[in-house]
C-alpha cells in the first residue's frame, strides 16, 4: 500500500550540508499497524514529512498505491504530536473536526454524520459545541484524531501524538488508536520514540538507525490482536521484544555519532 524506495534527506549545501536520511526503503501493507521507533535526532519526523509529501526528499521516493507522493494524497490523513497547535482554538469541537471535509464538497448532512461518528469514536459527543482551550491536552488530542478519522484516510500517519501527556491518558490514547484503527479498516505508521508504545501498538517495528537514518532492522509482533494494557505486557514476548528494541537502538554507531549533530535541524 504505502512504499518507501531509497528515500534520502539532505539539509543544506556543500560544507554547511547535514544529512539526515542516509537511504531509506521498506513497504507498509495494507490494513498494517506499523510503528517507526529510532535514535532521538535520527530523522523520525523529517521522514515521516517526506513520505506525507509535506517535504521534499533529496533522493529517492514514496509512492501510495504506486502513485508517487508529491503532495499529502486524499487518502491519507496526518496526526502531530502538538495538538494545540493544530487545533483551531477559535473554533469548537464540531468546526475543528468538519474542516478537512470542506475538500470533499459533502452535502452538509453527509458531513455532519461523519463529523458526530467520528467524534463519538473518541468519546468526545458531550463535547462537540466546547473550544480546544476548554479541553485537557487528553482530549485536544482526541480532537485532532476525530478530525482525521472524519476524513475516512486509508492510511493515516502519526507523529508521536501521545508524547506530550501524561502516562495514563498516554496509556488510554493507545487503546483508542487500537479501537478506531479497528472500526475504520485504517493502515497505521505510527512514529514514536517510546519503545513500550512500539511493541504494544505495532504489528511490525522499523527500527532506524542513528543519522544518517537507514533502516537497521524490521520485526515482526508476535502478539495477539487484542491488546491489554496489563495482560500484554506482562506477556514473555513482549518482554522480550521490548529488549530487543532497545538493545537495537542502543547499538553504538561511531561514525555516525562524530560526524552527525545530536538533533535534526529545526526544520525537520
Amino acid at each position: 500500500m504505502l512504499k518507501v524506495e531509497h528515500l534520502k534527506k539532505t539539509y543544506g549545501e556543500g560544507d554547511q550540508a547535514v544529512e539526515a536520511i542516509g537511504d531509506i526503503g521498506f513497504e507498509v501493507d495494507e490494513g498494517e499497524f506499523v510503528c517507526v521507533v529510532g535514535p532521538s535526532g535520527c530523522g523520525k519526523t523529517t521522514l515521516l514529512k517526506c513520505m506525507s509529501g509535506l517535504l521534499m526528499p533529496t533522493a529517492g521516493d514514496a509512492y501510495l498505491h504506486d502513485q508517487r507522493i508529491h503532495k499529502p494524497p486524499e487518502k491519507m490523513a496526518l496526526v502531530f504530536q502538538e495538538y494545540s497547535r493544530s487545533l483551531f482554538p477559535w473554533m469548537s469541537v464540531r468546526q475543528n473536526v468538519a474542516f478537512p471535509l470542506r475538500r470533499k464538497k459533502l452535502a452538509k448532512r453527509e458531513a455532519s454524520e461523519l463529523v458526530e461518528r467520528a467524534v463519538r469514536s473518541v468519546d468526545l459527543e458531550r463535547f462537540l459545541d466546547r473550544y480546544p482551550w476548554e479541553l485537557s491536552g487528553g482530549m485536544q488530542q482526541r480532537v485532532a484524531i476525530a478530525r482525521a478519522l472524519a476524513y475516512q484516510p486509508e492510511i493515516m500517519l502519526m507523529d508521536e501524538p501521545f508524547a506530550s501527556v501524561d502516562a495514563q491518558t498516554r496509556a488510554d490514547l493507545e487503546d483508542l488508536i487500537l479501537t478506531v484503527r479497528k472500526e475504520y479498516g485504517m493502515t497505521v505508521v505510527f512514529v514514536t520514540h517510546d519503545i513500550d508504545e512500539s511493541v504494544y501498538l505495532g504489528n511490525r517495528i522499523i527500527v532506524l538507525t542513528s543519522s544518517p537514518t537507514s533502516v537497521q532492522e524490521v520485526l515482526d509482533v508476535d502478539l495477539p490482536d487484542e491488546r491489554d494494557q496489563v495482560e500484554t505486557k506482562e506477556l514473555p514476548e513482549f518482554a522480550r521484544l521490548r529488549a530487543h528494541v532497545y538493545r537495537s537502538i542502543k547499538r553504538k554507531q561511531p561514525e555516525a555519532e562524530a560526524d552527525q549533530p545530536e538533533t535534526e535541524p529545526s526544520t525537520a
